[in-house]
């Protein structure tokens, strides 16, 4: 088994591949614990195992060193005493003759990669998903801080609508901040509609035509309210007004118009 007081790198080898006996393989690693020398051979060979299951294509065995194996092992069956020993060794020429390891090391590598890449793939969709629900917070932090600066800033139109040349049964409030756009509605008293009719909220530029600025339907006491539609910034009002339109409302407004009201600079 050794060669001037250490392991032959056949039987090294043979280690490397769990094709010793468990006599031998306890004395070997018994003088492993305390030769370095063997130890690094050992760990050498080790790793040279391993690096050859990384390399494509994968080649047989060479023939030279299939020979010297086998030569090494019907030596040693010839003198050993344990049948055990030989059946173990030509377990090791069968598989070697029909098989190499590094397909192995190969096939566990491509089905660890094939794991990290399922892995990796839901991680993104949970990090997509994630970045989603920050967009829509953000989205919503925004407009809420829209909605207070228009309730509360000095700047912000608040115009009174009510019945056109009549008394002031409707009524509706508007309060409108021009730069950002945004608009907050509310109207009591209104009639109910038919089904297929619709209120619709109208901005009245200074110059240009009327804008659309919101949908609505009064509830059964007849209130209602228009909050933060979707408006151009920038616009300066000159007025605000309510018409009866279709279900799925228009783009210009249509006569007569229910309730209006002048802003603070344009009225009188």
């Amino acid at each position: 088994m050794t060669e001037n007081e250490h392991i032959s790198q056949e039987d090294l080898a043979l280690l490397s591949l769990q094709a010793l006996s468990e006599e031998e393989s306890t004395a070997v690693r018994v003088h492993l614990v305390q030769c370095a020398f063997c130890s690094n051979e050992l760990a050498s060979l080790l790793g040279t195992t391993a690096l050859m299951g990384l390399s494509v294509p994968q080649h047989p065995v060479p023939r030279g060193a299939r020979q010297r194996l086998i030569s090494r092992i019907t030596a040693d069956a010839m003198a050993a005493q344990l049948h055990t020993k030989h059946q173990a060794r030509d377990q090791v020429v069968r598989f070697l003759r029909n098989t190499w390891i590094p397909w192995a090391i190969a096939a566990v590598l491509a089905i660890t990669a094939i794991s990290i890449g399922v892995t990796n793939r839901s991680l993104s969709k949970e990090l997509s998903d994630e970045s989603r629900k920050v967009a829509d917070l953000t989205n919503q932090s925004g407009r809420a801080q829209r909605l207070l600066n228009a309730l509360t800033s000095s700047s912000a139109q608040r115009v009174l609508l009510t019945v056109a040349k009549t008394s002031a049964e409707p009524t509706g409030r508007v309060i409108y901040l021009a730069d950002s756009g945004s608009l907050v509605f509310q109207v009591n008293d209104l009639k109910p509609l038919a089904s297929d009719k619709t209120y619709e909220l109208w901005l009245i530029p200074v110059r240009g035509n009327p804008i659309p600025a919101g949908l609505f339907r009064p509830d059964a006491g007849g209130s209602a309210s228009v909050v933060m539609p979707p408006l151009p910034k920038g616009v300066p009002a000159k007025a605000f007004g309510v018409t009866i339109e279709k279900a799925e409302g228009a783009s210009t407004p249509t006569a007569p118009i229910i309730i209006s009201g002048a802003t603070a600079s344009n009225a009188g």
